[in-house]
């Protein structure tokens, strides 16, 4: 048996070990690993004509190439968000250009049945794909030309589709809370409000949860748009309260003010997503103008999914490595794993594109006081949904 394995889209903590569970394990077995570096441009770049060069793009993983890797944070393996079924023309590889046709109204190009045949030059028999809905997308698109695929869920925000938990997420709210907390010192010091902008994409779940263990005064989230002057009201009272008068918001980078557009840059990706970020900066514009006081705007960005993961991320990710193996020994594809009520459980890796994984208003969350707001918590999943 002989697997495959990349990472795909923005790394989190987590990935090398699940990475070296999958080598270690396989290894145990009889089996061989290669994994494909840069994520999908790993498989897209294979060129069977020249083995030498593919060594940039591909290479044999064993249990003493990745001995030390559980120890840092990131993926060895390096990742991208390149999507091979939408390729700029000038980005597809010299020894396939001009063998596919621009679509006309994209103007992409799609290489899927490139990638299939360097899967299959390479003699890869199961495929294991570490990534978010992005990434995951297309593991589901390679699944209906026929590549057998177990396909293994990570983002720090947490909204893969058909899976509680996404490996990176537990690391990226610790961080979070720790980062929220040691401002409350400049805050409070200078007597101002914090504005902290924390990644989440379309989904709160990041902040909602991070704003709710750090006890920040308000917290939103991409999915309630935020009327300006009801929340410095809020703001304003809240400062007065705290004895060090300061107040403490946090805020989702997908976040947008009532009758305003979610804030986006840049280029579109490869999968026809601009950035977000920088709605922290226009709430902290808006309210030092409605309350007249000095505002701390902070973005942690990638602080969230620096360094080595935490605990859970390790548990989580040791045993979704595990895991595949054994779903890849007992014949299984087409899947990808998933935690659902507490527990492992693999679902159609075609679960993915079914739908959105958005925060739980009515339960989760107080939209008039802007809070987290967990109600009915008895019996809910550890993550509360």
């Amino acid at each position: 048996m002989r697997l495959g394995i990349l990472t795909g889209g923005g790394d989190v903590p987590g990935l090398n070990p699940c990475i070296k569970a999958v080598v270690d394990g396989a290894h145990a077995r009889g089996w061989e690993v290669f994994g494909f570096r840069r994520g999908w441009a790993g498989p897209l770049n294979v060129d069977s004509h020249d083995p030498d060069g593919n060594a940039k793009w591909v290479e044999k993983l064993t249990p003493a190439s990745v001995r030390t890797i559980d120890r840092a944070g990131g993926t060895t393996l390096h990742t991208s968000r390149t999507n091979p079924g939408r390729v700029a023309p000038d980005a597809v590889p010299p020894h396939i250009e001009g063998r596919f046709t621009p679509d006309p109204q994209t103007g992409k190009v799609d290489c899927t049945a490139h990638v299939v045949e360097a899967l299959s030059w390479l003699g890869i028999d199961c495929l294991i794909p570490i990534g978010g809905d992005d990434t995951l997308s297309y593991a589901a698109h390679l699944a209906a030309q026929g590549v057998r695929v177990v396909a293994i869920p990570k983002t720090m925000d947490n909204d893969v589709y058909g899976t509680d938990y996404c490996i990176g997420f537990s690391t990226a709210v610790t961080r979070s809370v720790e980062f929220i907390h040691a401002l409350r010192t400049p805050a409070g010091s200078h007597e101002r409000i914090a504005v902290i902008e924390l990644f989440g994409r379309h989904s709160g779940e990041t902040a909602l949860i991070a704003g709710y263990l750090s006890d920040a005064d308000r917290t939103l989230i991409s999915e309630v748009p935020v009327d300006i002057d009801r929340l410095a009201t809020l703001v304003r009272q809240d400062r007065i309260d705290n004895p060090s008068h300061y107040a403490l918001i946090v805020v989702s980078e997908g976040a947008t003010l009532q009758d305003g557009d979610r804030v986006e840059r840049g280029e579109a990706d490869a999968y026809g997503h601009l950035k977000l970020g920088g709605i922290g900066q226009i709430i902290g514009a808006e309210l030092k103008a409605r309350t007249g006081v000095e505002i701390i705007n902070q973005s942690l960005g990638y602080l969230m999914r620096s360094g080595a993961p935490d605990s859970l991320d390790r548990m989580v990710a040791v045993t979704f490595g595990n895991l595949a193996l054994e779903q890849i020994d007992d014949g299984a594809g087409d899947i990808m794993l998933a935690i659902r009520q507490g527990r492992y459980t693999t679902v159609p890796v075609e679960t993915c594109i079914a739908g959105e994984k958005r925060v739980d208003v009515a339960n989760l969350y107080d939209e008039q006081a802007y809070r987290p707001s967990p109600h009915h918590v008895l019996g809910a999943p550890m993550f509360l949904y």
